[in-house]
């Protein structure tokens, strides 16, 4: 029964059934405990839980996807990162390994490499600060807010959460991330009260 408890990862052994995979036996590897002592930290695993329930098919090759979903509730679980940031970093990491990629060397209108000022949502990646200004889905944001996009869509899976910004940067970063999954997952995630 401890290897079916909800945030537990485990070795399963299955077999088929008619319709169905039983559990034959499952060797426990990860309970996530400091999620399960804090309700604010439970309350987002519950909510990255959901999202992943939503785009993970079954008897689908979803190894990068697991990745992520472990890494994410390991950050939450064992570091005091805030919590806002590691669910954005979540959120577009997950939009990469699903297809939706944005556009991030260049401004996906002009092509410049420099003066990135915006994030467009209807052009999927950065735009220049002249082309962002005829673009009404462009969200302004700030050059450290380009370098950690750039960062979660470039980084090597382990290291995506190593680094840092400031509070008002996490702020931009939450608004671009949530937006974007939105647009591109056709459905409003918001992150429920669990009281």
């Amino acid at each position: 029964m401890a290897g079916t408890q909800f945030l537990c990862f485990a070795d399963y052994m299955l077999y088929k059934g008619n319709n169905t995979y039983n559990i034959n036996s499952c060797e426990t590897i990860e309970f996530f405990y400091n999620i399960r002592t804090d309700l604010d930290k439970y309350k987002y695993a519950v909510h990255i839980t959901k999202i992943i329930l939503d785009v993970a098919n079954e008897n689908e090759n979803s190894y990068r996807m697991l990745q992520l979903y472990l890494n994410t509730l390991y950050t939450i679980s064992e570091t005091d990162k805030n919590l806002d940031f590691v669910l954005s970093i979540f959120n577009l990491r997950l939009m990469c390994i699903l297809g939706f990629k944005p556009q991030v060397e260049k401004c996906t209108n002009c092509g410049i490499d420099s003066d990135i000022k915006y994030f467009s949502l209807r052009e999927n990646g950065f735009k220049c600060s002249s082309c962002g200004k005829s673009d009404k889905s462009c969200i302004e944001i700030m050059p450290v807010t380009v370098d950690a996009i750039k960062y979660i869509t470039q980084a090597p899976a382990k290291k995506i959460f190593s680094f840092n910004i400031p509070e008002t940067a996490i702020k931009e970063l939450e608004i671009v991330t949530k937006l974007y999954l939105n647009e591109k997952l056709e459905k409003e995630y918001k992150l429920e009260n669990l009281f």
